[in-house]
């Protein structure tokens, strides 16, 4: 750093707080270290005793915080968000819309792990609402080398790092399965779980049918109601490992790309999802969802009503976070389930 003549200062960086203190009105910084003086500045720091400043000497190798800070938020910045100005080289990025915020976590770890710099994100897979906080990005120190930008952008890869994809309105079917339920024997209450559900996300249950355990009648439901254009299909019953149940069966005999028959999620081990041929979404429900507050469904409809594809690797990678703990007062998602 060296000092200058404050009226010679414009356009360099403050490496100092710049204090004010005005009896009974304020006692505080009016310029904080980082600050890059304007001309409009120099009557200010002179009224505060400021003749000299002291300022980092210009180095064509270093970017001030907010310049470096810039390019982090264009580092994550992708679809339905949007960047606060940079200050004090922090920055943080916007929902713009309703949607599932998804993450490259391998990029997102890479850049965290040069150092002098950070990106912090909430949780991505799970829902977010226009104008909620997604990330806030920081660089450390007051100048950072550009090389170690030019590192950043590299360890980031040319996609961004974070993206919200838009709820969808989605028209739904639900295959209602079970011998009791069919007979009238028990009332049908898992189908008004699932409506619920879906209004959460603006999607509706368009389409509706109970029938017996009979997976040839099933399967031929799941078809009828994707021909008649349902985005996606959900069936209820006969997820169990019993000879009756014949659910995922029928599931499987549709000729949909089964993605898995079992997750490590509890409540929801017995959840299945697969795939139409043209990426439609097939679930078997198991018959936690109906009465338990929160499960394996939560995790991964949000996912689906967005049209973001839920694969194996996804659903094996909710083992840790998988146990819900069944809080006597339900705080989800703000609690550690999926997470």
């Amino acid at each position: 750093m060296k000092m200058m003549k404050t009226e010679e200062a414009v356009g360099h960086v403050l490496c100092h707080d710049i204090t004010q203190i005005i009896r009974g009105v304020t006692k505080g910084p009016v310029f904080r270290k980082g600050h890059v003086i304007t001309k409009e500045d120099i009557p200010v720091l002179l009224s505060v005793g400021k003749d000299h400043v002291y300022i980092w000497e210009k180095d064509d190798t270093l970017l001030h915080e907010d310049e470096a800070a810039a390019i982090l938020r264009d580092i994550c910045l992708g679809t339905n968000m949007h960047g606060s100005e940079p200050k004090e080289g922090k920055i943080e990025l916007i929902a713009d819309c309703d949607g599932v915020l998804t993450i490259r976590r391998d990029g997102l770890k890479a850049v965290n792990s040069l150092g002098e710099m950070m990106i912090a994100t909430r949780h991505g897979g799970f829902p977010v609402r226009k104008g909620d906080k997604l990330a806030g990005t920081r660089i450390i120190p007051l100048v950072i080398k550009k090389d170690k930008m030019a590192a950043a952008k590299e360890a980031a890869g040319p996609a961004p790092l974070l993206d919200v994809h838009p709820f969808g309105q989605k028209k739904a079917g639900v295959v209602t399965t079970g011998n009791e339920v069919f007979h009238g024997r028990i009332e049908d209450t898992f189908t008004p779980v699932i409506e619920s559900k879906l209004a959460e996300y603006g999607a509706v249950m368009a389409m509706h049918t109970t029938l017996a355990d009979d997976p040839a009648a099933i399967t031929a439901a799941i078809q009828d109601m994707l021909a008649q254009g349902m985005d996606m299909v959900f069936c209820t019953g006969g997820m169990s490992v019993d000879p009756d149940d014949q659910t995922p069966l029928a599931i499987k005999n549709t000729g949909a790309c089964m993605v898995s028959y079992g997750a490590p999620v509890l409540p929801g081990a017995m959840f299945l999802l697969a795939y139409a041929g043209d990426g439609r979404p097939i679930v078997g429900l198991p018959g936690c969802v109906m009465y338990a507050k929160r499960t394996i469904f939560d995790l991964v409809l949000p996912s689906l009503i967005a049209d973001v594809p839920v694969t194996a690797e996804d659903l094996a990678g909710l083992g840790e976070g998988g146990l819900c703990l069944n809080c006597h007062v339900c705080t989800f998602p703000n609690c550690g389930f999926g997470k």
